[in-house]
């Protein structure tokens, strides 16, 4: 009778362990290749994204990555202007940074007295900020004035919607296709650290 009681519960937990097991797998699975969830940690993208959003990421957008490459096994579509992304940053790449997706390979990009041109024609743009008047002088920095210099074939110009408090394309240069990990596409959670409540009005806001 001892015998079966054991082996009842050794099946018990057999259970139990392969449930966890396929939960574990089928986690790993959806952060490698479905969805990630990531925290902004600065104001860059300020008004879209606060410090204290929590975000979920489509990794299958662009494509299928062979885990832990940079190498597509599919690819569905392409980044278009105007995309939040989240992508390893090319000056350290254990660093994940989010940015919007402003010149796309093949475009002229310039930026004069703040005012971003795409192939020269003046770029609509209401979800970016500007929270200094002064307009920077082009001698060796390029936060107000840019180029004009295409963007070369896979890859992309990415800049910041706090366009006066971004570090971007513009200081970095431009952004390999190839690093880019997703497309940001909602707001799960809010938690404003500084006054320590959560941003109710913001979770579920979708991202554009």
């Amino acid at each position: 009778m001892k015998e079966k009681e054991q082996a009842i519960k050794k099946s018990v937990y057999r259970e139990y362990l392969e449930a966890l097991a396929y939960a574990i797998v089928l986690a790993l699975f959806i952060r490698a290749f479905v969805v990630q969830a990531f925290k902004i940690p600065s104001g860059s993208m300020i008004p879209t994204l606060q410090i204290g959003d929590h975000i979920l990421v489509n990794k299958f957008i662009y494509g299928i990555k062979i885990p832990f490459t940079d190498k597509k096994l599919f690819t569905f579509k392409e980044p278009k202007r105007g995309d939040i992304i989240v992508f390893r940053y090319p000056g350290d790449e254990d660093r994940d940074f989010i940015k919007r997706a402003i010149g796309l390979p093949g475009d002229t990009i310039e930026i004069r007295d703040k005012q971003v041109s795409i192939n020269g024609k003046p770029l609509k743009e209401p979800y970016a900020i500007f929270n200094e008047h002064n307009i920077l002088g082009n001698s060796g920095y390029s936060r107000d004035n840019y180029g004009p210099v295409k963007i070369p074939p896979h890859h992309l110009f990415v800049m910041g919607d706090n366009r006066d408090n971004s570090m971007d394309s513009r200081f970095w240069g431009f952004l390999d296709e190839s690093k880019v990990k997703g497309r940001a596409f909602i707001i799960y959670w809010s938690w404003d650290s500084n006054d320590h409540w959560v941003r109710w009005r913001r979770i579920g806001d979708l991202l554009h």
